[in-house]
């Protein structure tokens, strides 16, 4: 198992390339499986998300070659029995559900793992396929499905406890996609990610309009056929280094990323400027340089379905709070649990309390160095944001929370100038 090693107090300075995005590479990467075509994929991340949803495209009986970022798939010949030892180790690999049972008529898909950041009930999903003719049972925790008279168009609401759930919409988006007559999605997630999954299947034959709003349509069609598609850039992992440039990064230049799309990331522009930082983009909108401000001031967010603020930048803005001069608060409500990073970044110093899904921070000088421990995907991102200017040497460990979802963040940030090493525990 690995470990990083953050050396704090070395300032930033540079450019790197965002990656694609694995948050539209995963649903993606599982709609290959409506075609019996080669489906080409660009810039897919090389994360460990996207290597588990690779070798279950695999066990599912397609023939995955990859390259670099480049990902070929051909899915003629499938099994609609997805297997227990990899789906359990990823909560994305529930969106083999939509397209097996598209192309298959059945589908047989264990209950997933992930990161434990709370409730995250697939209620939605399974509410969404029996809408439009699934006949789903559970046992064992297995979700064994079929669609005994077909799938046929009905329209369905999405809506959840604490708002559209992003991979639901995707699942029902993929099922649709070869249903007889229209779906139509009420409280769909609109987020980027979701556009991106329909731009494709859109690329691929189907026929889908409205994916950026709460209301899709789907005409369902016969037959989709291959095609070549670029994945969009991660909005989270550039929003992640953009509080890395505001809190570490080179007063005179700051940090430049590049293959970044602005309009993704207007809500954390919006804080880091409220904040008292820099932010600057290009004209084309595919590069920002972020400079740390000289008068740098708490603010609030609140977490909210996009196009608000993203629950999955909520830690590393606690990061950013926690040496900023003034009171920030921070309120999470899409998962209220999710303030893990919290505990152990006040092992490191920080000033934060933490009560039914919310968070006030003060702010203080500088944080010190910890032994800490990564408890999911972006409170691993926020433990190494606060490493990144804190006194001394931290040691995270369960790196591979981080893994699930940065390609290659110490590569990356030795380029920007960090001092880090990766070492085996």
């Amino acid at each position: 198992m690995d470990k990083l090693i953050v050396h704090g107090g070395t300032t930033l300075k540079g450019s790197i390339n965002i990656s694609g995005a694995k948050n539209a590479s995963l649903p993606i990467l599982a709609a290959a499986l409506l075609t019996a075509d080669d489906v080409i994929i660009r810039r897919v991340p090389d994360v460990s998300d996207t290597n588990y949803m690779i070798q279950i495209l695999s066990a599912l009986g397609a023939e995955v070659e990859r390259s670099s970022g480049t990902v070929r798939i051909n899915a003629a010949n499938i099994i609609s029995d997805a297997p227990y030892e990899l789906v359990r180790k990823m909560r994305a690999s529930i969106c083999v559900m939509g397209p097996l049972l598209a192309r298959l008529g059945k589908a047989k898909v264990s209950l997933p793992g992930g990161c434990v950041i709370g409730d995250r009930p697939v209620d939605l999903h399974l509410k969404g396929l029996r809408a439009i003719g699934a006949v789903i049972d559970m046992e064992g925790g297995n979700m064994d499905m079929s669609a005994p008279d077909g799938l046929t168009g009905d329209e369905v609401d999405l809506r959840g406890k604490h708002g559209p759930t992003v991979l639901g919409t995707d699942n029902l988006m993929m099922a649709a996609v070869l249903a007889k007559g229209t779906t139509i999605i009420e409280s769909a997630a609109c987020e980027p990610e979701v556009v991106d999954l329909a731009d494709f299947l859109n690329s691929m034959g189907a026929k889908i309009e409205g994916a950026g709003t709460r209301r899709i349509t789907i005409q369902g069609v016969e037959k989709l056929h291959g095609v070549e598609h670029t994945i969009i850039p991660d909005r989270i992992e550039a929003g992640t280094y953009m509080v890395a440039g505001a809190m570490a990064g080179c007063r005179e230049n700051g940090i430049t990323l590049n293959r970044v799309n602005q309009e993704h990331l207007e809500p954390v522009t919006e804080k880091l400027i409220e904040a008292g930082h820099q932010v600057k983009f290009n004209d084309a909108g595919n590069s920002v340089t972020v400079k740390p401000g000289s008068e740098p001031k708490g603010c609030s967010i609140t977490t909210a379905p996009h196009p608000n603020f993203p629950t999955d930048m909520q830690a590393q803005f606690s990061s950013l709070f926690a040496v900023t001069p003034g009171i920030s608060i921070i309120e999470d409500t899409i998962f209220p649990q999710r303030f893990m990073h919290c505990a152990e970044m006040t092992r490191m110093g920080a000033d934060m309390q933490v009560d039914n899904g919310k968070a006030v921070i003060t702010g203080v000088e500088q944080l010190s160095a910890a032994p800490v421990m990564a408890s999911d995907l972006r409170a691993s991102a926020a433990l190494v944001l606060s490493a990144l200017t804190a006194k001394g040497s931290t040691e995270i460990s369960r790196l591979y929370h981080i893994d699930r979802g940065y390609e290659h963040i110490d590569e990356k940030l030795l380029q920007l100038g960090a001092n880090v090493e990766r070492v085996r525990e």
